[in-house]
């Protein structure tokens, strides 16, 4: 009997790696019902306390986000981006690439706590309010609905020392992107997809006025006149670090798929941004998802979900915080 071909390399990668997801999730013992005996008012606490937070800030959704990735990516979704430091520890929140990530988002992480500690007592983690919160305030800007696994508990560990190198960088070539997400797993329509959260929020100027005066004429890959604008907004930026430009010039406060159709014209902000259209490689994603919104959704909330359970704590190496800031 003829022995079968071997399968080929791509395939038994593509293969590990719905194993070992498939295999992460199930050894959480996380599920979608997870509060339903022991806080049943759980998802209604999280979106009363979302929609007042947006309501009152717009800026929420974009920083909740930012939080989020910020916390999982770098370490996994554990909540160690929420602890403070203290006089014995720098902790992640305090690493350099953190300390713009805005205070709203760790503020409705902490309303949120609060409400629930007094609905059910230790009940539910901080990891666990961050990862659903940015859900529903992805939704209510106009974004993707996607279901949220729920189980996961709070690392008790948050340094900062653990953040440089895990998190990727707005200077970062499209190469470098894409071997720091295949490292965790993700392909590069994956890392494409979610880097469309840049539909919505800000970046400060420092992050990109470098590209900005790379070539030494103000275009650096953009648009000249939108080059000539940056220049502009940003010209007291040394004086004014907290100077910032929205991520998509066109619809800066709704989550649609107008960043992948400006990127083509030469109006994305990051150097990491124009990487992902001038690269062949990640350049068929961006097109794709610039015509079809549907599209982009769609994976954008896979991808979100995937990453959602990535580097996730059960069992003795997490806990239930009393205070999202502070470990027990």
């Amino acid at each position: 009997m003829a022995l079968p071909p071997p399968l080929r390399p791509q395939l038994l990668i593509f293969l590990s790696s719905i194993f070992f997801y498939l295999a992460a999730v199930s050894e959480s013992r996380l599920s979608y019902n997870y509060y339903d005996k022991s806080c049943p008012k759980f998802a209604q606490i999280i979106q009363d306390t979302v929609t007042d937070k947006q309501i009152k800030s717009p800026t929420t959704a974009a920083g909740t986000l930012r939080l989020f990735f910020h916390d999982c990516f770098a370490n996994g979704c554990d909540g160690s981006a929420l602890i403070s430091s203290t006089a014995f520890n720098r902790a992640e929140r305090d690493a350099d690439i953190n300390l713009s990530l805005p205070g709203d988002a760790f503020d409705l992480v902490t309303r949120a706590k609060v409400a629930l500690e007094l609905a059910c007592p230790n009940t539910v983690s901080c990891s666990d309010i961050l990862a659903v919160a940015t859900r529903d305030l992805v939704t209510m800007v106009g974004g993707p609905f996607y279901n949220v696994l729920l189980g996961r508990l709070d690392y008790r560990v948050s340094k900062s020392s653990a953040v440089p190198g895990n998190l990727p960088l707005p200077s970062m070539s499209t190469s470098q992107m894409i071997d720091m997400f295949a490292g965790r797993g993700f392909s590069a329509q994956e890392m494409v997809a979610l880097s469309g959260a840049h539909t919505i929020g800000f970046s400060h100027c420092k992050e990109f006025t470098g590209q900005l005066y790379s070539n030494g004429t103000g275009s650096g890959g953009y648009n000249p006149r939108f080059a000539q604008a940056l220049q502009k907004a940003c010209a007291n930026y040394k004086k004014d670090p907290s100077i910032s430009v929205f991520n998509d010039i066109m619809t800066p406060n709704k989550f649609d798929n107008l960043y992948y159709q400006n990127l083509p014209k030469g109006l994305g902000l990051l150097a990491s941004d124009h990487g992902l259209v001038s690269d062949g490689r990640t350049r068929p994603f961006v097109e794709l998802y610039a015509r079809d919104q549907n599209k982009f959704f769609q994976d954008f909330a896979k991808a979100m979900q995937k990453l959602s359970v990535y580097g996730i704590k059960t069992g003795r190496r997490g806990e239930i915080r009393h205070r999202c800031d502070a470990a027990n």
